[in-house]
């Protein structure tokens, strides 16, 4: 089976490139915008960028799965002047043209990586539930889901769409790495009475499971939630990376209703709200259509995350 990954040199990509490699079934091709200064070993390399026409007929030869992670990701600090624009131009426009190539070079199944922001910002959410999208990020992926289901509906080629909640592993970054560094350094946090539920999933977890998408006969046309399995309150989180450092977790016990005060007097509403709102999924369907369970625990997870940073 030959399997074309977008954004291979991402955060997932670059794990997901690795584990194909070594399951020793699958041909691995990945588009590239520009040859990388490290590149992925074992694989075939295509220059080929979603807003421009070259490259993608010798990408999309051959291949029968594509893998599609590239994206505009969300963006703490935004700096174009029309944002939803932009995410649309490169999540919508983007994924719909490489869809609509993939379908007409033969490709039989295109895996799309999602996000829960496509559900809205909280809550518990299973596959059943309307999308209610708060962000420009959630809204182009919305849009990017209903523009493949389109091309699904004609029979053309099987889509699977993966929802995923926020990220961990080696090599994460922003906010969850900041995480990291603070307990690592043991600076004190006001965290301590935070007692909401935030599903997460491993980057490890994430990856077997694209994998078990890119395979399963069932997995054809469906939604997936992805997580875990195990939903932490931001308390639980900083204790079990604290214990997967060796350190103690300095923890202050603020109510959490304060520390939303604050912060929204200081214009951090947004950062608190995802530090002590709930944010859950509801991964049965996974379970019960594929079989699938996540393998990797997370209190291994979170040492594999600290041993790399």
């Amino acid at each position: 089976m030959t399997v074309l990954v977008t954004g291979a040199t991402g955060f997932v990509g670059r794990a997901l490139v690795e584990r194909l490699v070594n399951e020793r079934r699958f041909d691995v091709r990945a588009t590239v915008r520009h040859v990388p200064d490290v590149p992925l070993t074992g694989i075939e390399h295509v220059v080929a960028d979603l807003g421009a026409d070259d490259g993608w007929q010798q990408a999309l030869s051959g291949v029968d799965v594509v893998v599609h992670l590239a994206a505009r990701v969300h963006v703490m600090r935004e700096a174009v002047a029309d944002p939803l624009a932009e995410f649309r131009r490169v999540n919508v426009t983007g994924t719909f043209s490489l869809a609509r190539r993939a379908a007409a070079a033969g490709v039989k199944r295109f895996v799309f990586l999602s996000s829960v922001k496509v559900s809205g910002e909280t809550g518990t959410f299973s596959e059943t539930d309307a999308p209610a999208p708060e962000d420009a990020y959630g809204i182009s992926k919305l849009e990017a889901e209903i523009g493949l289901q389109t091309i699904a509906g004609t029979g053309a080629m099987e889509v699977v769409v993966i929802r995923a909640p926020l990220v961990y592993g080696p090599g994460v970054r922003a906010n969850f790495a900041a995480l990291i560094r603070v307990v690592a350094r043991g600076i004190p946090l006001p965290l301590g009475a935070v007692h909401n539920r935030r599903s997460l999933v491993g980057l490890d977890n994430l990856v077997d499971f694209i994998v078990t998408c890119v395979e399963h006969r069932a997995a054809a046309n469906e939604v997936f939630f992805v997580s875990d399995g195990e939903d932490l309150s931001t308390t639980e989180l900083i204790q079990r990376l604290a214990r997967a450092m060796g350190r103690p977790a300095r923890l202050v016990p603020v109510p959490a209703h304060a520390l939303m005060l604050a912060a929204s007097a200081v214009g951090r509403r947004d950062l608190a709200c995802r530090l002590l709102g709930s944010l859950q999924v509801d991964i049965r369907k996974a379970r019960r259509i594929l079989g699938w369970s996540p393998p990797v625990s997370v209190d291994e997870g979170l040492r594999r995350a600290v041993a790399w940073s």
